[in-house]
């Protein structure tokens, strides 16, 4: 498992994914207009989503990789270790990612 690590109240790194098939190894096609695929993030140990991230579709969609960045005030949080849960969408149909996104986020400097 590897940690992404943060620091409090920067917006990057934009963090790329790329979602396949646990089955086959393939990539999820995530190229229909109506496909979309979050991210919720919450401090490690609680219930409560903090942020929902929209990932963009780098390539399309097709090749399954999509990123996200920590837009306003996301990492406006207390220093910790967060996780995130990746969510797709199609057209109204979930698919949640059993795998979970692990954060570090330490205090900034300011």
């Amino acid at each position: 498992m590897s940690v992404i690590k943060l620091v409090k109240n920067d917006n990057l790194p934009q963090v790329t994914l790329t979602l396949t098939d646990g089955s086959t190894g393939n990539a999820i096609d995530l190229s229909a207009a109506t496909t979309s695929v979050v991210v919720r993030l919450r401090a490690q140990g609680t219930t409560t989503v903090i942020a929902t991230l929209t990932c963009t579709k780098t390539n399309g969609g097709g090749d399954g990789v999509v990123m996200f960045f920590f837009p306003n005030n996301t990492l406006d949080v207390t220093p910790g270790t967060y996780e995130g849960e990746i969510e797709m969408n199609f057209n109204g149909l979930k698919q949640t990612v059993y795998d979970l996104l692990f954060f570090t986020v330490r205090a900034d400097f300011d």
